[in-house]
C-alpha cells in the first residue's frame, strides 16, 4: 500500500528534531514548489547540509529525497479536481476519442512538467556505457518493450527483448553488473513483472524503470527511476500512461543517440 508523504510528516512531527521540523515545516508550506528543486536548492535555501535533507527523506520512510519528492508529487495530482472530465459534458461523454486526446495530452505535460531531467541524465549515461540495454516489460508493457529494443538496436546499441515472461525470466538471469535493464511496467499488478525484477537485481545489473508514479514495488529495485502521470484512473486514464510511457522512453532514444553522433 502506497504512502501518503504529507500524513506521513504532520504525523511524526512531534518526534522530529528542530533541523528536520525546519525541512517539515518548508515541505508543508510548499508542496508544489518542493517537487520541482533539487535536494541541493532545498537544503541551501533551508541552509542545511544535503545529508540532512536526505535523512529526513528515510526518516519519513522513503530511499532518498527523490523518491519522497516522486511520492509527493502523486499526493498533489491525486489532490487535484478531475478536470479534464469536467471540461467534457454529458453530451460530448459519448464521444471516447475526445476523452482519449485530452486525457493523453494532459497526461503528457504533466509527465514533462514533473521529469526528473538529473535520472534522466544518468539513464542515457548508464546506457552508453553498458556493454548490454535489456528491455523488459509484460502485458501492454512488452509491446513497448519491443519498440524501444527496434529504436535502440537500430543506432548500433547492443539491446534486445523478448514478448514472452519465461524467456524475459531467463535473459534475466543472464545480466552481469555490466549491463542495463530497462524495466516497463503500468501496474503493480503486471503479471510476471517482479519475479523479473528479483531475477535482474541477483545479478548486479543497473536497474532502469519506466513506470506509473505510484508503482511502488517495482520501484524499489530501481537504480534510475522514469515516471509518469496521469490524474485519470478510468481506462482512457491508463491508455495515456502509455503514451506518457512510450515519451519517455523515445527521450531516452533520441538524447542517446544526439550523444552518439557528437562523439563520432
Amino acid at each position: 500500500m502506497r504512502q501518503n508523504c504529507l500524513p506521513t510528516i504532520r504525523s511524526i512531527y512531534s518526534k522530529l528534531s528542530e533541523k528536520e521540523k525546519k525541512i517539515a515545516d518548508y515541505i508543508l508550506e510548499n508542496p508544489e514548489l518542493v517537487i520541482h528543486q533539487t535536494i541541493n536548492e532545498v537544503a541551501d535555501y533551508l541552509q542545511l547540509a544535503d545529508a540532512t535533507v536526505f535523512r529526513f527523506s528515510k526518516r519519513v520512510g522513503y530511499k532518498g529525497f527523490q523518491a519522497m519528492k516522486i511520492a509527493l508529487a502523486s499526493e498533489l495530482i491525486e489532490s487535484e479536481p478531475k478536470t479534464i472530465i469536467s471540461k467534457i459534458d454529458k453530451k460530448d461523454s459519448k464521444c471516447p476519442s475526445e476523452l482519449l486526446f485530452k486525457t493523453t495530452i494532459a497526461s503528457l505535460e504533466k509527465t514533462f512538467e514533473l521529469l526528473d531531467k538529473n535520472a534522466l541524465s544518468k539513464a542515457i549515461e548508464a546506457i552508453l556505457n553498458a556493454n548490454r540495454v535489456q528491455f523488459f516489460g509484460t502485458e501492454a508493457s512488452a509491446i513497448l518493450a519491443l519498440d524501444s529494443f527496434y529504436k535502440f538496436s537500430s543506432a548500433g546499441i547492443n539491446a534486445s527483448a523478448f514478448l514472452e515472461t519465461q524467456f524475459q525470466l531467463i535473459t534475466a538471469a543472464t545480466l552481469t553488473k555490466n549491463d542495463i535493464a530497462i524495466v516497463i511496467s503500468q501496474s503493480d499488478t503486471s503479471h510476471g513483472i517482479l519475479p523479473i525484477m528479483e531475477e535482474i537485481k541477483k545479478t548486479g545489473a543497473t536497474v532502469i524503470t519506466v513506470t506509473d508514479s505510484s508503482n511502488s514495488q517495482v520501484n524499489l529495485h530501481a537504480d534510475i527511476a522514469l515516471y509518469s502521470f496521469t490524474n485519470e484512473i478510468h481506462e482512457a486514464g491508463m491508455l495515456s500512461l502509455r503514451s506518457a510511457q512510450l515519451a519517455l522512453l523515445d527521450a531516452l532514444y533520441m538524447n542517446t543517440v544526439s550523444i552518439m553522433n557528437k562523439e563520432s
